[in-house]
Formats: C-alpha cells, sequence, structure tokens
C-alpha cells in the first residue's frame, strides 16, 4: 500500500496527506482552464491563496481571462547540452501556454517569472514580438554553425494567442528566407495554417512536424487539455500537411498509464491512416509543482482511477512521482515501462510507421549579411 495515497479514496485506509496545490478557484470562474488553482511560486517568500470570508459573493467574480505582455527578448535561440534529446537549439515565441494541459512539463517555468504554475500559466502569458528580428540577426553571427531548430518543445508556439500575433509565422518567414531547418511539435491544428511556408521547406528537406495526439476520446481530451485543438482535428493537421508534401509524424505524449495508454494501438492507426511517417511517445513527467497539480485534477477528474494510475506512475519511477534522470525521464523503467514500448514499438511497425529516419539538411544555410536587421537600442 502506498502511503502516499489521499484518504477521500477511502476513508477506513491509514494514509498520507492529500496533494495541496493550492485552494482551488470556483469553477464558474476557471471553467475552460485545466488546473484549478493558482498556489504562488516556489521561489516567492511570500503566498497568497483565495479563500471564503463568508460574504458568499463568489457569484460575482468574474471567469477568468488571458492576459497576453508583451516581452521584449534579448536572444531568442535557447541552447541546451541535453544527452537523451536530439536537438541543441530551440525557439519559444511564448511564455506560459493558454492550452493548459494539466500534465504540463513546462508548468514550472512560470516561477522564474514570479508567477503560478497553476492558473498563471495558463492565463497570464508573454509573447514576444520581436523573435524574428532576433532570429535573423543572431543566424548573422560568423560564430554560428546551422542545425536543425525545435519549436514547440517548452510551451506551444501554436497555442491560440498565435492567431492573433502571428510570431511563429514569422519565424518560419525568416527560416526560409535563409534555408535553415526547423522541427516542429504541436498540439494544434493551426499548424496548417503555415502549410504554404512548410511545404516550400520541405521540398529542400529544412521542416517536419510532429503533431501530439494524446487521446481519441474528446471527454477526457477536453478535460485534462482543455483549449487544445479536438483529437479528430489534430489529424485533419497530420493528413493536411502529408499531402502537401511535409514529413510528418504523430507523438502520442504523454503516455499515462491507465488512463491513455490503452490508445497506443488505435491512435498509431489513425497517425497511419492520415499519412504521418513517423511516430513516438513520452512518458508522464510530473516535475516539482506538476505533481501536485497533475494528482488534484485526477482526484477531481477520475477519482476512481487515482489509485491504479498513480501506482503504476511510481512503479516505472522509482517509487517517485517523477525521476529526472536521463536516459529514463522520457521512457520511465521497469516492467511497466517496458511493455509500454514494447506495444508502441509492435504497432508502429504493424502501420508502417519509423521505417526510416528522417534527417533534415543544413547544408543550404545562407547566412544573413550583416546590417540587413537594424534592431532598436533600446
Amino acid at each position: 500500500m502506498d502511503s502516499r495515497l489521499p484518504t477521500r479514496i477511502d476513508p477506513d485506509l491509514k494514509v498520507g496527506p492529500m496533494p495541496d496545490p493550492g485552494v482551488p478557484l470556483p469553477e464558474d470562474q476557471r471553467r475552460g482552464r485545466g488546473v484549478a488553482t493558482n498556489k504562488s511560486g516556489r521561489f516567492e517568500k511570500l503566498s497568497s491563496e483565495l479563500c471564503d470570508d463568508g460574504w458568499d459573493i463568489v457569484d460575482d467574480l468574474p471567469p477568468l481571462k488571458t492576459e497576453v505582455q508583451e516581452e521584449r527578448a534579448r536572444t531568442i535561440i535557447t541552447r541546451n547540452d541535453s544527452p537523451d534529446i536530439s536537438f541543441d537549439r530551440s525557439i519559444n515565441p511564448y511564455r506560459g501556454c493558454e492550452h493548459g494541459c494539466v500534465y504540463c512539463f513546462a508548468r514550472p517555468s512560470h516561477a522564474f517569472m514570479g508567477l503560478s504554475p497553476g492558473l498563471d500559466f495558463e492565463t497570464r502569458l508573454f509573447a514576444k514580438p520581436n523573435a524574428a528580428e532576433l532570429l535573423e540577426r543572431e543566424l548573422a553571427r560568423p560564430a554560428y554553425t546551422p542545425r536543425p531548430i525545435a519549436i514547440g518543445t517548452n510551451t506551444d508556439a501554436y497555442q491560440p494567442l498565435e492567431r492573433r500575433h502571428k510570431i511563429m509565422r514569422e519565424i518560419l518567414e525568416v527560416l526560409d528566407r535563409y534555408n535553415h531547418p526547423v522541427g516542429i511539435v504541436t498540439k494544434s491544428a493551426l499548424v496548417a495554417r503555415d502549410t504554404d511556408i512548410l511545404s516550400r521547406m520541405a521540398e529542400r528537406n529544412l521542416a517536419k512536424v510532429a503533431v501530439s495526439v494524446t487521446t481519441l476520446n474528446r471527454k477526457l481530451s477536453r478535460s485534462m487539455e482543455p483549449r487544445t485543438s479536438a483529437p479528430h482535428k489534430r489529424l485533419d493537421a497530420v493528413r493536411t500537411l502529408a499531402e502537401a508534401g511535409i514529413p510528418t509524424s504523430v507523438m502520442v505524449a504523454p503516455v499515462i498509464p491507465a488512463l491513455n495508454d490503452s490508445e497506443i494501438e488505435a491512435i498509431l492507426e489513425q497517425a497511419a491512416e492520415h499519412g504521418a511517417r513517423s511516430a513516438a511517445f513520452i512518458l508522464l513527467r510530473l516535475p516539482l509543482e506538476v505533481s501536485e497539480l497533475f494528482r488534484d485534477w485526477l482526484l477531481r477528474a477520475e477519482p476512481g482511477k487515482y489509485r491504479h494510475v498513480m501506482s503504476l506512475i511510481r512503479s516505472m519511477r522509482g517509487g517517485k512521482d517523477y525521476d529526472a534522470k536521463w536516459g529514463e525521464r522520457m521512457r520511465g523503467r521497469g516492467p511497466y515501462a517496458d511493455q509500454i514500448a514494447k506495444r508502441f514499438s509492435l504497432a508502429a511497425k504493424r502501420h508502417g510507421l519509423n521505417l526510416r529516419q528522417h534527417k533534415l539538411s543544413a547544408d543550404q544555410f545562407i547566412r544573413p549579411q550583416k546590417g540587413g536587421v537594424q534592431l532598436n537600442l533600446f
């Protein structure tokens, strides 16, 4: 028996404390959002939480609205030397993500802004309007060596506010202009908007797209990733991209045991039918504040599955909610993790996926001319 299971599951069990992600906001106020709370970030000396003062005026609280603040970034290409991922540089046009996925491993990054990884992460967003200018300037540096840039690795570049800001499209225009390779990961059908640019780049082997399909169950998707595109819309985007000649894959991410892992075979079948060439998966990751936020959602949305889901997660994470060890953080370890990997491999093979690796070309890169872009001094 796990001593950390919540008491509300079975009052007769002697179990430990429930997850404490903070005091939940009224349901009407947070309608359409992923998590229920807005506990202060881990770096804050003082914390504040909603409480009932007895006046019963909850109905007067307006629904949460998305606030977008412009951030004048100084650099735009982020570097990493992680040994278990396939890219060493990435771009994030936005901070925070309105998709509101309860399981998002990027939530803790909002604490660096003095904000909550909870509701702040999905309602208080930052856009980088000078991203394309910065990118052109960084590509022009004499020491710059071209390699594929990954986009969508932290927050989704095609989240809803991209419809208005179009920062991602401006970035693609720069990459297209200078023949620079790019790999995109998204949960949004909005990526199909940029088929014109991506198809031109794909003709030169400069672009590929991975669409994340977490579940085919629309009810489950709406609950745990409330503002993403519906599953069938994402699959439609896969078809649109594939028919335009863009190498397209499907990510089953995250795989959550006893919640969506039973859908692996069905998702890969649909991926192949819609034209995907390859597929991959990532096991659920629960770093830092994400653990409490996810467990709180699980208790509210799927209380009958809480014990089973968390038991299997911990069986693949060395008895913990999460283990960030290189090489294991994406896949986990143990018999259940091995079973997931084997099922995925067999299903991918059965549907003709992953027959060959697709490596983007960096040989066609044209360095921007010095002085071609003039940034503001301030």
